[in-house]
C-alpha cells in the first residue's frame, strides 16, 4: 500500500481532532502539532482552516458512505433489517462507548453552519446524500411489501435522519445511550413496524 501523502495525513489528523472537538475548538497549532507538520506544509495544501475543514468533512462523509453502503446494500438481508443493523452499528461506533462519540456532521452543523456558507452548503449536500441512501432502502422495503405502497420513503428517511441526529445530540448532552435506544425502539418497533 502506498505511503500517505502529507495532505492525506493532515486530513486524517483533522478528522480525528475536529470530530472530537469541533471546528472552532480545534486550532491550527493543535493540528500542526498532532500531525507533526510545519505551518508552511499546511498552507501548501490548504488556503485556510475553512478549506481544510471542507476536505476533512469530505473525508469523513466518504468514509461513512462506504460504511453505510456495506451494510445497506447487503441483499441477503431484508431492507428494514438492514436499516436496523445500520443504525445499530452507528450506535456501536458513535454512541457513548465509541472511540469518539457523536457525529462530526452534527457537530459541524452546530459549530459553523451559521458562519461558513461553504461548509453549510457542504453539510447540506452531505445530509442529502445520507438521506438518499436511507430512502433507497425504504423504497426497496416498499417494493418488497415491508412497507405499505403509499409510504413516502423520502419523508420517512428525513424523519429517521433527523431523529437520529437529535437522539445523538441528546446522547452527548446526557452522556448516555438511552436516547439512541429510544430512537431504535420507536423507529423500528413502533413507526416502521406499524407502517406494515
Amino acid at each position: 500500500m502506498a505511503e500517505k501523502t502529507t495532505r492525506e495525513h493532515l486530513i486524517e489528523v483533522g478528522v480525528r481532532l475536529m470530530h472530537e472537538h469541533g471546528y472552532t475548538a480545534t486550532g491550527l497549532k493543535e493540528i500542526l502539532a498532532s500531525a507533526e507538520v510545519p505551518k508552511g506544509s499546511f498552507y501548501h495544501y490548504f488556503g485556510s482552516k475553512e478549506e481544510f475543514a471542507g476536505a476533512v468533512l469530505d473525508s469523513y462523509v466518504a468514509r461513512e458512505a462506504e460504511r453505510g453502503a456495506a451494510v445497506l446494500s447487503d441483499a441477503k438481508v431484508t431492507p428494514l433489517k438492514r436499516l436496523r443493523r445500520y443504525f445499530s452499528e452507528l450506535i456501536r461506533i458513535y454512541g457513548q462507548k465509541g472511540a469518539i462519540p457523536g457525529c462530526m456532521m452534527g457537530r459541524f452543523s452546530l459549530d459553523v453552519a451559521g458562519e461558513s456558507v461553504m461548509l453549510r452548503k457542504q453539510l447540506s449536500s452531505s445530509f442529502g446524500q445520507w438521506r438518499q441512501g436511507i430512502a433507497s432502502v425504504l423504497l426497496e422495503a416498499k417494493a418488497r411489501k415491508e412497507l405499505p405502497a403509499d409510504a413516502d420513503a423520502g419523508s420517512l428517511a428525513d424523519f429517521l435522519l433527523n431523529s437520529w441526529e437529535g437522539a445523538l445530540l441528546r446522547s452527548q448532552a446526557e452522556k448516555s445511550d438511552d436516547p439512541l435506544k429510544d430512537f431504535m425502539h420507536y423507529s423500528f418497533d413502533v413507526l416502521l413496524k406499524s407502517a406494515r
